[in-house]
């Protein structure tokens, strides 16, 4: 079975995604809601999950499993990202702006992964 090009693409941005929790977790742990307990774990399997999601994407056997699990991991991930853009305070900027359409995305990415689960 030949895997379509863009379903590539997106075990490549999971698996690059998955190796920057190892390289800049800062980035990450800040944007964990504080009522998550230990955000430094969560960050090391948010990581590892995307890395693993991204591999199995590509071998056809496992791809629908994957794609069902990169949509739980972005469901999961969303109070993240929310939290995000609510503790951006201040004036409205550019950023916040950036941070207020990284919202929706995560809809947009969990559609892009749903196509595979079939």
């Amino acid at each position: 079975m030949n895997l379509p090009w863009h379903l590539y693409v997106m075990a490549f941005l999971y698996i690059i995604a998955g190796i920057n929790h190892f390289k800049n977790p800062g980035m990450y742990i800040r944007i964990i809601p504080p009522f998550f307990p230990n955000p430094k774990l969560l960050n090391l399997l948010s990581g590892v999950a995307e890395i693993i999601l991204g591999i199995l994407l590509t071998i056809p056997f496992f791809t629908t499993y994957a794609a069902w699990g990169i949509i739980a991991l972005l469901i999961a991930v969303f109070p993240a990202n929310l939290y995000m853009f609510q503790k951006k305070k201040g004036s409205y900027s550019i950023v916040k702006f950036i941070l207020l359409i990284r919202l929706p995305l995560q809809i947009v990415l969990i559609l892009w992964a749903y196509q595979y689960t079939r």
